[in-house]
């Protein structure tokens, strides 16, 4: 059995100096009746030892000794600080931010409210029955937008379910989303996905995966992919706080410290995974605390506030490119629309508290307050930018759901150079079943 060393260990002389030292205090105690001689005079000039100077040379790194009994307590006595530049009203508490140009703040601005026009339009498209499922990211939408903003185009982007905005900022149209909802043959997809399970070679953008935390461990492979072939570009996967619940959670976070892997975790913590709250999913302090516990650089940061998100993001992903190291970032933010089409958030969520995030923490006023300060929008200009962006969508709509269905022989394709037999099979077999039950299938759908 291997044996553990101690670093500075006892020799011969040193042990016999301390077991005479431990034996003359014992008879000291004692009036020394047997006449032991206790004199403290080191004969060989050696350095008395003591104990609390050892350390265990341990595989992973020096340990001190100590022989007091100690428990780690579960959490901090302080809670991780949330970074942020803007207040609420969107006035400046720092100076020390990244500074960003007119161009891209305005940018900023502009696909903050194309992506809550997006959603306000596409949801109220999915209850009139032309689109069959949507999820909004409204009251997420600096999270989305900033964070993207403060990446290269090399970059990949390992996304959930909630970040379109990222996708939009790298270019992806209004038409193209649309095509993707309605699942016509302009969607990149084929249809073949449901609506907001978004993706595109062209931006980097990953495939959205619908299962829980399954891009993660996706993302650092990617990411040491990238190293091994001395790219100068990261990763960065979304994933929110029920995610960080989920096993692909932790063997990534531990993959990505050990390999150091230029991965960035942005966590969307709005506080509830689904319907149930983060006080039911874990008792640590938040998300932040966990990258310690795997040796990795964490920071949390308001969610809401889009140049604390640039910042943070911005700093993150020098670390990750630079140093070849994952970083972990926790947004604070909430989730203003319900979880999808199929939630009815007002039954784990007061109205009033809804509400409060709307208005008082709302990501785009308030950074909408900080440009015009600047000078750089007025209300006239952002008049006419809501007005655009909203004809643009109602187009998009009506030019996509025109588009014809992909035809059936799209469901096998893709995969295979040449199809199997049994696969061949398949297709033939649901070409003849729909032929003899036409009133169970859809008809825009061509054979």
């Amino acid at each position: 059995m291997e044996e553990f060393h101690l670093s500075n260990s006892f020799k011969k002389r040193k042990n016999e100096k301390l077991l005479e030292w431990v034996v003359c205090r014992v008879h000291e105690s004692k009036n020394n009746s047997e006449g032991i001689n206790c004199d403290d005079d080191d004969d060989d000039g050696e350095v008395e030892l003591s104990v609390l100077d050892e350390v265990l040379n341990f595989p992973g790194g020096e340990v001190k000794f100590t022989s007091n009994l100690n428990f780690i307590p579960e959490t901090t006595e302080e809670r991780v600080h949330c970074y942020r530049v803007l207040d609420d009203d969107g006035y400046p508490i720092t100076n020390d931010f990244a500074q960003i140009e007119k161009e891209v703040a305005l940018k900023i601005y502009t696909d903050m409210v194309t992506l809550q026009t997006m959603d306000t339009i596409f949801y109220e498209a999915q209850r009139q029955g032309r689109i069959s499922f949507y999820v909004t990211t409204l009251g997420e939408e600096a999270i989305n937008i900033a964070s993207a903003a403060a990446l290269k185009t090399d970059d990949f982007i390992f996304p959930q379910y909630r970040e379109p905005g990222v996708l939009l900022w790298r270019g992806f149209t209004i038409q193209e989303f649309a095509h993707q909802l309605f699942g016509n043959k302009n969607d990149y997809g084929k249809g073949r996905q449901m609506p907001i399970h978004y993706g595109s070679n062209k931006h980097n953008y990953i495939t959205v995966s619908s299962p829980v935390a399954t891009q993660l461990p996706h993302a650092v492979g990617a990411a040491y992919a990238l190293k091994m072939d001395a790219k100068n570009a990261c990763t960065i996967v979304y994933f929110g706080d029920g995610g960080s619940s989920t096993g692909d959670f932790h063997a990534a976070l531990n993959f990505a410290a050990v390999l150091d892997a230029p991965v960035i975790f942005f966590c969307r913590n709005n506080g509830f995974a689904i319907s149930t709250p983060v006080t039911d999913q874990f008792r640590s302090d938040g998300v932040v605390t966990k990258g310690q516990g795997y040796g990795i650089r964490s920071i949390r940061v308001d969610g809401n506030d889009a140049l604390a998100v640039f910042t943070a993001v911005q700093e993150a992903r020098k670390i990750a490119v630079n140093e070849h190291k994952p970083v972990l970032v926790e947004a604070l933010t909430y989730r203003a629309g319900h979880h999808s089409t199929s939630d009815d958030s007002t039954k784990y969520r007061p109205a009033t508290e809804i509400e409060w995030w709307r208005t008082a923490r709302d990501p785009i006023s308030r950074f909408k307050k900080w440009i015009e300060r600047e000078g750089w929008l007025n209300s006239q200009a952002e008049s006419e930018l809501r007005s655009n962006i909203r004809k643009q969508v109602l187009q998009a709509i009506q030019v996509a759901e025109k588009v014809e269905k992909p035809p059936i022989k799209d469901v096998f394709t893709d995969v295979y150079d040449v199809p199997p037999a049994n696969l061949q099979e398949q297709e033939t077999f649901i070409r003849e079943t729909i032929k003899r039950n036409p009133q169970d299938y859809p008809t825009d759908v061509p054979l």
